[in-house]
């Protein structure tokens, strides 16, 4: 009986699966991120960034839902005020501006609505969240601070598609980990929090 069940999920899965429309594509758009410290040790402001990369959709038909992924490049940081506390004003800290460089690996799973009686082939509204894995590959050299090799956030989002090929998205990424931490003080340590705009074009 129990090998009935799974040899019938199995079959489910497999037809699901050939049925499936994939897609991919472009992605560009620009990030605004803030960082949270454990305590406050500085005052950080928001700065804007830039990402690109590329998207792949797998979407199942006739239920909406699907998955997507991606490999992206992106520049990120904020401004930070050493300059304030004196642990950092006396080795020459001030207002430093501080860039990462990264790679980025979205993973979502999303539900696109495409029951609109035929408005879905131009308009089509969907939602999306899922880990985003970050693999730090670069700075701008901030003595202050370092850095780990990889960090995790969780990204929600939301978005539309416009005449089945473009998507324009809005998101935001809560870090679950710390992407930077202070030098000359222990486990101070700060996580990203980032909302993203960007646009789709898939094949």
């Amino acid at each position: 009986m129990i090998k009935k069940i799974l040899l019938g999920v199995v079959m489910c899965l497999t037809a699901v699966t050939a049925s499936a429309e994939f897609r991919w594509g472009p992605v560009a758009g620009a990030n605004f991120t803030s960082y949270r410290f454990k305590q406050h040790i500085a005052d950080v402001k928001m700065s804007t960034g830039f990402q690109a990369g590329l998207m792949g959709e797998l979407m199942f038909p006739g239920i909406g839902f699907g998955v997507d992924f991606g490999l992206n490049y992106s520049m990120h940081g904020s401004k930070i005020n050493f300059g304030d506390k004196k642990v950092w004003a006396s080795d020459g800290f001030g207002n430093e501006q501080v860039w990462l460089h990264t790679i980025q690996i979205p993973l979502h799973l999303r539900f696109k609505y495409t029951r609109l009686s035929g408005l879905e082939r131009y308009l089509a509204p969907f939602v999306f969240a899922g880990p985003v894995f970050t693999f730090h590959v670069g700075d701008n050299d901030v003595r202050a601070l370092e850095y780990p090799g990889g960090t995790v956030a969780i990204q929600f989002g939301l978005g539309a598609e416009i005449c089945e090929r473009w998507q324009i998205f809005a998101s935001y990424d809560l870090g679950v980990s710390y992407e930077m931490r202070t030098v000359k003080l222990d486990n101070y340590s700060a996580r990203p929090s980032t909302w993203n705009v960007g646009v789709t074009y898939l094949f």
